[in-house]
């Protein structure tokens, strides 16, 4: 599987999710500097990581939204090619009209960081094939901005077009129907703040993340 990581001033874990491609498809991803004005060609997933873009001044993801790569990104998602987005990714992905909706402060007004329990919705999209519908999975998050927030009629539309991929098992931020992740609406784009990246290895305590990249291989190399 052939990927990129999309670089920011401020990212933190686009090595992590290097790393974590790197382990699971046993080919390292190529990283892309944000003032790119193409991607490589042939691309198999773009992957937007977490962090701090632009030390989320304005607001988190604004400013990288605006960056030249992400022109680049948007033409690849309205092709086919998968995009994920993690964390910063999941906020960067909302504020470039990739997805629907905004994350906000924390209800609580703090950062979160620890592992927390998240209920798989959807089950039969190119990244979450591999796990079963309603079967409950542990992921790490870290966040202070993750309060996924939407009209009431977008969360009505995701709701009936299966597009939340994942939900909170025990809340954590205040997220409307504790959404944790959602996708696009041709099911190629899935934005969501905990991180599957750092949950691929023994060494990180559980594995429950490394189904999703899994899901990814089997889903591009299944021929067209």
């Amino acid at each position: 599987m052939k990927s990129a990581v999309i670089v920011f001033p401020g990212s933190n874990c686009d090595r992590d999710m290097a790393v974590a491609l790197r382990e699971v498809t046993g080919r390292a991803p190529q990283l892309v500097w944000h003032r790119e004005t193409e991607l490589p060609e042939g691309l198999d997933l773009i992957a937007v990581p977490g962090g701090f873009s632009y030390g989320d001044y304005l607001r988190s993801g604004a400013m990288a939204a605006n960056s030249p790569v992400m022109r680049e990104v948007k033409a690849a998602a309205g092709r086919g090619v998968p995009v994920l987005g993690v964390c910063n990714g999941f906020q960067i992905l909302t504020e470039a009209g990739l997805l629907p909706g905004a994350l906000m402060r924390n209800a609580g007004i703090s950062f979160v960081c620890r592992d927390v329990p998240i209920r798989v919705e959807n089950s039969q999209s190119i990244f979450t094939s591999r796990y079963a519908a309603g079967e409950e999975i542990v992921i790490p998050v870290a966040h202070h901005d993750g309060n996924y927030q939407a009209d009431a009629a977008t969360l009505d539309r995701l709701e009936g077009e299966g597009r939340v991929a994942f939900r909170y098992a025990a809340g954590c931020n205040g997220s409307a129907r504790d959404i944790a992740g959602i996708l696009n609406d041709a099911g190629n784009v899935l934005g969501m703040m905990p991180h599957p990246e750092r949950a691929v290895e023994p060494a990180h305590g559980r594995e429950d993340g490394r189904r999703l990249f899994e899901a990814l291989m089997e889903a591009v190399s299944e021929p067209a």
